[in-house]
């Protein structure tokens, strides 16, 4: 059974299409991986199909009575509600089928005995449906999703507008997974999560027994827990039975087969061209000629992929610094209230040092603490000598207008326009990319521009917080290598272990000395 048909969707921002007459549809139980690189449109899909977005062209239509459950990172959640309270809600329907209930218990005793045989029919079936939906124990099921997603330990009854990003976003999914919609829609839940927080989330998706769509550059968690994969690549949508290592093989196969064939078909073209142009002024071969001209004109051309630029990672090095990049002395991190005990650490020049721990336990607040942006709460943080740092921050400000062509000449006015273009497009983004206002970027677009600050500074200490959420596959892999490249030393925050082994000199478990637990 079908719950989605979308049929001949296509949109574009300006002159920039994004799909052209794409079609898809959703079966029942399906458990889909959309993936592609950056900026080909996966989020916009997300919100033309939960009509947050208008399409140019295109009909999409939903099943009827079908719930859709949509992760949506940017929801604003109001000050003075409890996690307890934001999770709850996912269960408004039947608090209010309860109270639907006791406003029938009260009109009781003055109702006829019609009327009551009536109200006892419907309190009935109320309470069928109460009871079928564990309505008497929503506060159990509420505890499991809170435990599972670690969000029991910052307390149900804390206010949810003073919790991390991560936190909040943790709290969003826990809503989306206790409401169990007909279908979910993911886009890129891993970000947030913690490593063992993603392997609840994987068993959960597993056992599933409805539909789901899922965004994910994260192809180990992509990998183990859907069966089809729907690849969006120039404009097109295109599906493939499996998991993505299965979509991956034959998608080579496929585009070698399709090299091939253009390969056979340009030799023919030459070939028939050659022909026509020496046999077309002969009369006894101007027939003939005519003839492969005439092929020629019919001939269905065979067109190549457009491929994506593949981005370039190469950091700048700066001089070297001195042995001890930083140390700290009984430096307790924090705003109103701390978030670890007193730290003394301390990293030495050549060190590639990986920060891990729980959403909210404070290791952004540690790196900005480090760094003089924030103050400690008590003792200090000491920077080395000849210290040149790149930070890479986790995300950029939704209320910049600048486009990337401006926001790159205002991090280096003395580069030309050439300069400027050249150094986007080694990050690899299109020429429409680099034109465009950074804030109508994907995610992933995004910290490519906030990259390609940080490649084209001299630096000998990155401190980066997590550079990987948002990049795609391609992204992710040329980052490591120039990461593993550097030269200098590394301070960076991160919750994907495929990406730092084999990277890191050493990892600290930021849990071991914070307050709050994730």
């Amino acid at each position: 059974m079908s719950i989605l048909n979308v049929e001949h969707l296509s949109h574009g921002f300006g002159d920039r299409a994004i799909f052209q007459d794409v079609s898809f549809r959703l079966l029942k139980g399906e458990h889909i991986g959309l993936v592609g690189a950056n900026g080909e449109g996966k989020s916009t899909f997300f919100k033309i199909v939960t009509d947050r977005m208008m399409p140019d062209e295109g009909k999409i239509e939903w099943a009827k009575n079908v719930r859709v459950g949509y992760l949506d990172q940017h929801a604003e959640l109001k000050k003075g509600m409890t996690i307890r309270e934001v999770l709850s809600s996912a269960f408004s329907w039947l608090y209010e089928l309860e109270e639907k209930m006791n406003t029938i218990c009260d009109q009781m005793g003055e109702a006829s005995p019609e009327e009551m045989e009536q109200m006892m029919e419907e309190l009935g079936t109320i309470q069928d449906l109460l009871t079928m939906h564990d309505f008497y124990i929503i506060d159990a099921k509420v505890e499991e999703v809170a435990r599972a997603l670690g969000l029991l330990d910052l307390g149900l009854e804390s206010d949810v507008t003073e919790l991390s990003g991560g936190q909040r976003t943790k709290i969003l999914l826990g809503k989306l997974l206790l409401e169990k919609p007909d279908i979910l829609l993911l886009d890129e839940p891993t970000n947030y999560l913690d490593v063992q927080h993603i392997e609840w989330l994987k068993r959960y998706l597993n056992e599933y027994e409805n539909a789901f769509i899922l965004i994910s550059h994260d192809i180990p968690f992509l990998n183990s827990v859907v069966n089809i994969i729907y690849h969006m690549e120039n404009q097109k949508l295109d599906r493939y039975v499996g998991d993505y290592h299965h979509f991956e093989e034959v998608y080579a196969v496929k585009k070698a087969q399709l090299e091939a064939a253009y390969k056979r078909q340009q030799q023919e073209i030459s070939e028939l061209k050659d022909f026509v142009a020496r046999n077309k002024a002969r009369v006894s071969t101007r027939n003939m000629a005519m003839s492969r001209q005439k092929k020629l004109d019919k001939m269905e051309k065979i067109e190549l992929m457009q491929e994506r630029p593949k981005p370039q990672f190469l950091f700048k090095e700066a001089r070297t610094a001195g042995k001890q990049l930083f140390c700290t002395k009984d430096l307790v991190i924090g705003y109103d209230e701390p978030l670890s005990s007193p730290l003394n650490l301390e990293m030495e020049r050549g060190e590639k040092v990986v920060l891990t721990g729980a959403n909210g336990i404070g290791k952004t607040t540690l790196l900005k603490s480090i760094l003089g942006m924030i103050k400690p709460l008590d003792g200090f943080a000491q920077l080395g000598d000849y210290l040149y740092i790149g930070y890479f921050e986790q995300e950029s400000s939704q209320d910049n207008t600048k486009t990337c062509i401006e926001e790159i000449w205002e991090e280096f006015p003395s580069y030309t326009q050439y300069e400027v273009r050249s150094a986007l497009a080694k990050c690899g983004l299109t020429t429409k990319h680099i034109e465009s206002q950074v804030r109508v970027l994907s995610g992933g677009e995004q910290a490519k521009v906030r990259l390609c600050k940080l490649i084209n500074r001299e630096t000998n200490l990155l401190v980066l917080d997590e550079p990987t959420n948002h990049l795609d596959a391609d992204a992710k892999a040329e980052l490591k290598r120039a990461l593993k490249d550097y030269k200098g030393s590394i301070l960076m925050v991160c919750h994907e272990p495929e990406f730092y082994e084999g990277l890191a000199t050493s990892v600290w478990d930021c849990s071991a000395w914070s307050t709050k637990r994730g």
